[in-house]
């Protein structure tokens, strides 16, 4: 039964009327309608507009975004349409204690990742040796990459940027729902949601000391610049973008002037005797350090895919030689794979000793015959998702699946079970988002950025996820989901 939401100070206002925030946790409402305080002044300033002024403020930050040419590809639809970025100006507020056992958590799951990557591709394989991982799995993964075998990567640091994907469930705990550990995207879309939202609607954020987002370029250069090989002063550092109709073009660019270093395409770099140069208009420039937006089978054509126009030939020489970094490391696909997903939190205690301060979702491994018989008999209420899918491709979701849809999940799953996870649903947080004329509650989920190089640091913010259609679990942007802004909180709202 849906109950009308009351703002605080006994405000009631026809922007919240009607809003649902008792279906599960919602963050910016108590399930009985109140306010909660690290949202109240917020709730009170959207509750002091009305829907034309909304409009017209929304109409603001998307002639912003059309200006700078910040643009997304849908790919649910029949073809892929290029669209402006969408944002819902309502932000999600991460008050400072809340965001620092956060930032422990992700902090403590990327060193175990990185411990595990060290550990396989360097050719200890303790994790494997002990039985904490099936080698199997792991060496059956589409991201396993035979070639990273034995490569040295300063302070074993095999991935430089993560983007994990975090939910709030019902019980207003956090999980980790996903790793991203090859090339996660959508930094860029972070801090232009707040240059957008803070050049609009400045007097939002007269109530709060949010910590800044600008200086990304520079911790991710210093996190770059830390990864440059032994002896290097002052490394040169390049991005290699597949190019301009890759659609995440904008980011690179972006990046790269964040950061003042290179844009360039594998033409624009040669190597020679095991070393890696970029062509400028003064002659050839030694490169020390790539960060890299292209897939691993891309990046050298020698040893890798002959057809790829996108690498540099010989960069794998480059690599074994020692004299280039390339950032992420090769081969991270590994973790990536939601297969070995469901052994992170054994990982953490095997190579950290502490407990998960995350956890994962609870998760059937439908390799196993017990727990695939489970997950198959219970498949309407649980999330079927394929292990090497991303962008919430060909995930079925039991309770809105007709029963078509389930015999063909249970079908492939029972063809090919090591190509499956299953998990139990978790009913995503709620925060409300402008629909029309009205807020309504809307589930989303976040995807903080952690950088690792000779630190670790967690950047204060990530993106906030939304599901623009009602009920739906589906948060991508590819899928149709939108964006808000994320504000951690340096203290408490005043």
């Amino acid at each position: 039964m849906q109950q009308r939401v009351n703002s605080p100070n006994g405000l009631n206002s026809e922007m919240f009327d009607g809003y649902d925030a008792s279906r599960t946790f919602d963050e910016a409402f108590e399930s009985s309608g109140m306010a909660r305080g690290t949202y109240q002044r917020i709730i009170e300033r959207f509750a002091g507009l009305d829907a034309v002024e909304h409009q017209r403020l929304e109409s603001l930050v998307a002639d912003e975004f059309r200006r700078q040419g910040i643009t997304f590809t849908v790919y649910s639809e029949d073809a892929g349409t290029e669209r402006i970025w969408p944002m819902d100006l309502f932000p999600r507020l991460v008050a400072a204690a809340e965001w620092d056992e956060l930032a422990r958590g992700l902090s403590q799951r990327v060193a175990a990742l990185n411990c595990f990557l060290a550990d396989f591709y360097g050719g200890e394989c303790e994790a494997i040796a002990d039985g904490i991982v099936p080698r199997w799995l792991v060496v059956s993964s589409s991201g396993f990459e035979r070639n990273a075998v034995g490569i040295s990567v300063p302070h074993r640091a095999h991935c430089n940027i993560a983007g994990i994907d975090v939910v709030r469930g019902a019980d207003g705990c956090y999980r980790v729902l996903e790793d991203n550990l090859r090339n996660p995207s959508g930094i860029s879309y972070v801090v232009e949601n707040r240059a957008a939202l803070a050049k609009v609607c400045t007097w939002l954020f007269d109530d709060h000391a949010v910590q800044p987002t600008e200086q990304y370029g520079q911790m991710l250069r210093s996190t770059l610049e830390s990864m440059a090989p032994s002896g290097r002063d002052s490394p040169h550092i390049v991005l290699l973008t597949p190019g301009i109709y890759n659609s995440a073009y904008f980011e690179h660019a972006f990046l790269a002037r964040a950061m003042g270093v290179e844009l360039v395409e594998g033409r624009d770099l040669v190597v020679d005797d095991h070393t890696v140069y970029s062509r400028t208009i003064e002659g050839l420039v030694r490169v020390d350090v790539i960060y890299r937006r292209i897939d691993d089978d891309f990046l050298d054509p020698v040893s890798f895919r002959p057809d790829s126009a996108l690498g540099v030939p010989g960069l794998l020489g480059a690599l074994r030689a020692g004299s280039v970094t390339v950032c992420n490391a090769l081969g991270n696909g590994v973790v990536d794979d939601k297969g070995v997903y469901p052994y992170v939190p054994e990982l953490i205690r095997y190579y950290l000793n502490a407990e998960p301060i995350i956890d994962n979702v609870p998760t059937f491994m439908m390799w196993d015959a017990d727990q695939r018989a489970e997950a198959l008999g219970r498949l309407n209420e649980l999330v079927a998702k394929p292990v090497g899918a991303s962008g919430g491709s060909g995930v079925l979701i039991g309770p809105h699946a007709s029963q078509q849809e389930l015999h063909a999940a249970r079908t492939a799953i029972e063809a090919e079970p090591r190509e499956w996870i299953v998990q139990e649903l978790v009913q995503l947080s709620t925060l409300p988002a402008f629909v029309d004329d009205r807020f309504e509650a809307r589930h989303l989920d976040l995807r903080p950025f952690v950088l690792t190089g000779e630190k670790t640091e967690v950047f204060p913010g990530g993106l906030t996820r939304v599901a623009m259609q009602r009920g739906s679990m589906i948060v991508n942007s590819s899928q149709g989901g939108g964006s808000k802004d994320t504000w951690v909180l340096a203290r408490e709202a005043l």
